[in-house]
This record gives C-alpha cells, structure tokens and sequence, in this order.
C-alpha cells in the first residue's frame, strides 16, 4: 500500500505491546487523581496507557475549569501518548480552550550538543470556533519521531536536516537517525526544556535531570482548559476566532500555495476522507501489524478493496 504521513496511529501499536511486554506500560492501572488545590490538580497515572492517563488529566482539567473558570491537571508517571492534539480538542469540543504538553526522556540534541539532551516534547492549543477549532499540534524537534519511523517503514529517506547519526552527523536516513533536532536551533530545544519545567520538575517528577545521570526515564503531561465564558460570550469568541480565520485565508497567497490553511485544518480534511475512503499505510507497518496479528491470535482487518 501506498505510505501517506501516518506517525501517531497504529503504526505504534508494535511498540506500545512491545512496552507491555517490558513492563513500562501497566495496561491495568487506573489513573487517581492525588492532590487538589483551587484550580489545579495532580494525577498519578502510575504506568497507564498514555492515552488512558492524559483523557482522565483533561478530563479533570475541564471539571475544574468549569467552577474556577480554569483548570490545570498535571499527569504523573503516563507513558507515550499518541497525538496530543487529541486531548486538547476534548476541550475546545465542550467549549474551552485545551492546553496539552508532555514530557519524556532524551530523544533531542539540546541547542549546541550532538547527543540527545532533551525530548521532542510536544504542545497543543486548541480553541472553539464556529466550525473545526483552531488546532495548533507540534513536536519541539523539526520533525516527530513518527515520521521517521514512517519513512522507515516506508522506505524512503529524510531530509538531512531531521535527524543526526551517532557520529553526530546529519542523515538522511532513518535508520542511522540516533537523535532529532530541534526546530529552530535554540527555540524548539529551549521551549522542550520549559515544558520540563512545566510537566515534571513542577510536580516533583523530574525526567531528563534523572535519565542524563543514568537513571530510567520517565513521562509527565500537563492539561489545561480554559472556560472560554468565564471571559465574555462564548459565542462571540467563535464568531471572533472565525474573522480571524477568514481575513487570514484572504491574504495574497505565496507562489505556489494553492489556499492558506489554519492550524489543525489540513488535519481535520484528511480525517474526512479517510473516513470516507480509508487509511493508506506503509508496507513495513502493515506487515508488521500482520505478524503481531498472527502471533496474539487476532484477526487483522481486510484492506477495503477485499472486503467488499
């Protein structure tokens, strides 16, 4: 099958049974929250899946926003979440405005060194609109590691400015990629280190301090959600952030740009038509969902052109 850019997907299922296997994901853990006070609370995820642990954070984050008018639930000891975008649109979808960072061990060359010395630590926005929220949901390094898992499945090579080998050196392939780069030199590596800072030291879980001393590292996620009402009318902020929108997509275009897009809508467009014609994937992550699929006993779904 033909490989399109699918980083967040199943594509990581391999790696999230492999997780199981070794202990790092308690597939059974039940996240509780710990502490509260006033607008903020803590959540021990104790190992859960990521995804588990950061739909309780935001959850927890809305409840309390709903009362205070903002909520902060940070999340400690989750593992790999997925595309965070997910959690901050929970919110954007009830009214508010979602905020969502994680923190993980070294995969990032901090500013100046050739090694890992931070993550890819991610952030997401997401605010309500008169139709798809705005969805900003970026990596801190130049590219997701999903996407360099991608073009290995795929085949393919990267740009040389993605990934660095273990000699320190560019690549443009991804197998040799031993560390990302950070987006924008000093500002990804800088804002990975803040969101640290905001996910980890803050609620006494500290992950890159610990794993650059040898220690096993751990995640943390922080989520926020901001009572768009407990500012002004709500629906006047969509009917704002849709003006915003539309002057925007109005400025003369760059050469060769068909339309000028929002932040989340090339994602929002690409979710219908895959709903509509299905999900394309590369040929090494089908193959290697098919063979998990034999091993655990479990039928693996038909592609569409033999399903009918």
């Amino acid at each position: 099958m033909p490989a399109v850019r699918i980083s967040h997907g199943v594509l990581r299922i391999p790696r999230y049974l492999e997780m199981v296997q070794q202990g790092i994901i308690n597939p059974v853990a039940e996240p509780l929250v710990i502490q509260r006070d006033g607008a903020t609370a803590i959540l021990e995820a104790g190992n859960a899946p990521g995804a588990s642990a950061m739909v309780a954070a935001m959850t927890q984050a809305v409840e309390i926003a709903s009362g205070l008018g903002i909520g902060w639930c940070s999340a400690r000891n989750i593992t790999h979440a997925g595309a965070v975008g997910y959690y901050a649109l929970e919110a954007a979808q009830r009214g508010y405005v979602g905020i969502v960072m994680t923190a993980s061990g070294p995969l990032m060359a901090y500013h100046g060194a050739k090694v890992s010395g931070v993550s890819t630590n991610p952030l997401t926005i997401a605010a309500p609109s008169g139709g798809d929220p705005l969805l900003l949901d970026m990596s801190t390094s130049t590219a997701a590691l999903g996407k360099i898992m991608l073009a290995k499945d795929a085949g393919t090579s990267i740009p040389d400015n993605w990934g660095l080998d273990d000699q320190g050196l560019a690549t443009e392939d991804p197998a040799s990629v031993k560390t990302l780069t950070p987006l924008g030199g000093p500002k990804g590596s800088g804002l990975s280190l803040m969101i640290e800072v905001l996910s980890s030291i803050l609620v006494a879980n500290p992950v890159i301090a610990a794993a650059l001393e040898g220690g096993t590292a751990r995640m943390n996620g922080l989520a926020l959600a901001i009572k768009v009402s407990a500012f002004g009318d709500g629906a006047a902020f969509r009917n704002e952030i849709d003006r915003l929108a539309t002057n925007l997509r109005q400025l003369p275009r760059a050469a060769g740009i068909d339309a000028i897009l929002m932040p989340g809508e090339r994602g929002f467009r690409t979710a219908q038509q895959r709903q509509r014609d299905g999900i394309r994937l590369a040929t090494g992550t089908h193959k290697r969902l098919t063979a998990l699929a034999e091993q655990l006993g479990v039928a693996a779904p038909r592609p569409l052109e033999d399903a009918l």
